[in-house]
């Protein structure tokens, strides 16, 4: 798995309206990974990074959900959900193998990192879905990383 101090892998992925993406990580980037679409963790961490959308955004962070799903289920998630950023349709796992993230059966193990101007600054693994959303943005204020 990256640890801090690695630089950011480069990845591509079609997002939930089947266009490509291709992170260019500069400035802040947070890539959360977990397991599956339509599940109830996924949908709580989901729906609060989407409800946090507007203050991660005005502090300038760009924010990616992957998961090991396809564009398809990306796209009725994403649409149930009203997510808002870019949710990647990892269903090959490349960009989990990039990242280094465990898989259990397919399915990404819930991992977060954040990425400053192109190098990992931060890992958080097994983290709780309720709540991660918030803590996150919260421990990137409280030490500087970004401003509102």
């Amino acid at each position: 798995m990256l640890e801090p101090g690695d630089p950011a892998p480069d990845v591509s992925a079609p997002n939930q309206h089947g266009e490509p993406v291709t992170p260019e990580w500069a400035g802040v980037t947070v890539v959360y990974f977990y397991p599956e679409d339509e599940t109830p963790g996924c949908t709580v961490e989901a729906q609060q990074f989407t409800t946090e959308a507007e203050s991660y955004a005005d502090a300038g962070v760009t924010v990616y959900g992957v998961s090991t799903d396809d564009v398809e289920s990306h796209a009725d998630f994403a649409e149930a959900e009203g997510v808002a950023f870019d949710l990647l349709a990892d269903p090959e796992e490349d960009v989990c193998e990039a990242f280094g993230v465990p898989r259990i059966t397919g399915r990404a193990k819930r991992t977060t990192f954040v990425v400053v101007d192109g190098e990992v600054e931060r890992v958080y693994e097994g983290v709780d879905p309720d709540g991660h959303a918030r803590d996150l943005l919260l421990d990137l204020l409280d030490d500087g990383v970004v401003d509102l």
